[in-house]
């Protein structure tokens, strides 16, 4: 009896609205590798989405991926851009290589397509402002893939700073990663570079980047010293059953830079598929009047590693604050697609807009440039 009325007063967090079903939206998948599968199954989910069209480039491919989840009548391309010119469609779903995301996005929004499109943005800061540049042109939605804006607990980083709590924020320690996880249960597409273009700096390192970007405001980014490094990836000996793919590593496995931003903020970041060590540390925002520890997860996955701790004065006492987890049911890959879905049908922006991802990109992009370069470089950003 005790628990049914304190139940009454918890949050509610599915935010579940009734979804008119009266017109169902018309969906494609550009792509059919393993990250389309969290996709269709969520799509699949939706009483207003009709699952019609989809493209891969490897023949068969498609035809095989759609038949798996029982969709017998779905129009199936090697060409997206077939598929575009050839099926009438609401939204696609952009799910191809790093390295052919822009393309693939660029074209679905000049044939007037939302597109719901996949992390990392793209490749590179030029590529980022081209498709940027298409979404103005076409007055359509397009969202990034960042699922883990949708956890309660990410959700309360960002209330954390905007509170006031920690002051004007100066220092931001954060990064992640994996002490073996070189991503290639699925083939190489993720480590050539022709395809993934960029490694665990674009794969893992854009979420940790949007984590404490998003919970800030997104400051504009200024200048990167960057370094990016390959050693576990051209091992052959990491790979135990297919030495041969060290062969075809192009890409990094481990990423650290110190970036500059607007309004006289540090980022110092860290981001590794593979390392001698656990983790390389907690995120960790500085404040003027507190400081935040978020603990790092063994791997990305969508929330945080633990209980916060805010570190502040009380009365002239130096006091920890501990934020305890959110406990949540609530699916984030599910999440992003509804949301996706109800901004193309009510007209309200996107609910991971392009316009901040893109900091997100030129950050990147910085990393790799300057690493490149070997020296700190401006980050200059077109007017769009």
């Amino acid at each position: 009896m005790a628990d049914d009325i304190l139940n009454r007063f918890k949050e509610d967090q599915t935010g579940q609205k009734e979804i008119d079903t009266s017109k169902k939206l018309r969906v494609g998948i550009i792509g059919t590798g393993w990250i389309a599968e969290a996709h269709i199954i969520n799509y699949m989910k939706m009483p207003d989405v009709e699952i019609v069209a989809g493209a891969d480039l490897i023949p068969g491919k498609a035809e095989a991926f759609f038949k798996r989840f029982g969709l017998q009548d779905v129009k199936c391309f090697e060409s997206h851009t077939d598929m575009l010119n050839s099926v009438e469609l609401d939204a696609v779903s952009v799910c191809t290589y790093n390295a052919t995301h822009a393309e693939c996005t660029i074209d679905a929004l000049n044939k007037g397509v939302n597109v719901l499109l996949e992390k990392p943005m793209c490749v590179t800061l030029e590529e980022a402002v081209e498709i940027i540049r298409a979404e103005k042109k076409s007055g359509k939605v397009l969202s990034i893939g960042f699922q883990p804006r949708f956890d309660p607990n990410m959700k309360k980083i960002k209330e954390i700073v905007e509170s006031g709590v920690l002051g004007q924020v100066y220092y931001i320690q954060t990064g992640g990663g994996r002490r073996r996880g070189i991503p290639t249960p699925y083939g190489t597409s993720f480590i050539e570079k022709d395809k993934g273009a960029i490694g665990a700096v674009g794969d893992i390192g854009c979420y940790s980047l949007d984590m404490v970007l998003n919970a800030i405001g997104y400051p504009k980014p200024l200048t990167v010293t960057g370094y990016t490094s390959d050693f576990f990836g051209k091992r052959p000996d990491y790979y135990k059953n297919h030495p041969e793919y060290a062969e075809v590593f192009g890409v990094d496995d481990f990423a650290a830079a110190f970036v500059r931003l607007e309004g006289g903020i540090i980022l110092d970041f860290r981001i590794a598929w593979a390392m001698n060590i656990d983790t390389p540390g907690d995120t960790i925002i500085l404040g003027t009047k507190g400081g935040l520890r978020i603990p790092s997860t063994e791997c990305w996955n969508g929330t945080v590693g633990g209980a916060m701790k805010i570190y502040h004065e009380v009365a002239g006492s130096q006091v920890e604050t501990e934020i305890p987890i959110i406990e949540s049911d609530i699916d984030l890959f599910e999440a992003k697609i509804r949301s996706f879905l109800d901004a193309i049908k009510e007209g309200t922006p996107a609910p991971v807009p392009s316009s901040q991802i893109l900091y997100n990109q030129a950050i990147i992009d910085g990393i790799v440039k300057s690493a490149k370069a070997g020296r700190e470089i401006e980050i200059n950003i077109p007017e769009i």
